[in-house]
């Protein structure tokens, strides 16, 4: 299957933002440093969730270099991160986990929904830029009190890895991204 270039796009933004450490590879330190950022983003989060989430960031990058680590080095270049865009069912599962325990995070109250506060200080953990943020929650259809669906959140980021995929919600995170 050939990725959209929105597919593409997506992939490329990802592979920046998970490289927490800024040197050009993604290795099992850049997903402690995320994890780290992005657990302390929703104090208000019990402890049973934030445990959720580190685990779901060690499972991804523990998939990816079990997956996606062609040479060996431990580490994952860029090269060897674009075959995510044209294999994701090589860490479906990791994705799945990923955001059920990342929409789960903004949901501290556990009602279901998720506020735009913890939302954008999630996404702004990670690494994503406000003016994205704001225009992805937006697409998401807030109700009256500015909430969505945690389901709404975590299927929006399974369909942001899925490479046949464009004109999605997600497309928002990478408008104007290297802007």
């Amino acid at each position: 299957m050939t990725p959209t270039s929105e597919a593409t796009d997506r992939v490329q933004l990802v592979f920046s933002l998970f490289d927490a450490d800024g040197n050009g590879y993604l290795e099992p330190a850049d997903f402690e440093l995320m994890s780290d950022r992005v657990v302390a983003a929703v104090p208000a989060a019990g402890d049973a969730v934030k445990d959720r989430l580190a685990a779901s960031f060690h499972r991804y990058g523990d998939t990816l270099l079990t997956e996606l680590d062609a040479n060996g080095d431990g580490r994952i270049s860029p090269e060897e991160f674009d075959s995510v865009v044209l294999n994701p069912q090589r860490f479906g599962g990791a994705v799945d986990e990923f955001a059920e325990a990342l929409a789960a995070m903004g949901d501290p109250e556990g009602d279901g929904l998720v506020a735009r506060p913890e939302f954008v200080a999630l996404m702004l953990a990670i690494g994503f830029r406000r003016p994205n943020i704001e225009a992805l929650f937006d697409a998401f259809g807030p109700d009256g009190d500015d909430r969505i669906r945690v389901t709404t959140w975590a299927d929006g980021i399974r369909d942001f890895y899925r490479p046949e995929k464009s004109g999605i919600p997600g497309d928002h995170l990478t408008a104007n991204a290297s802007a």
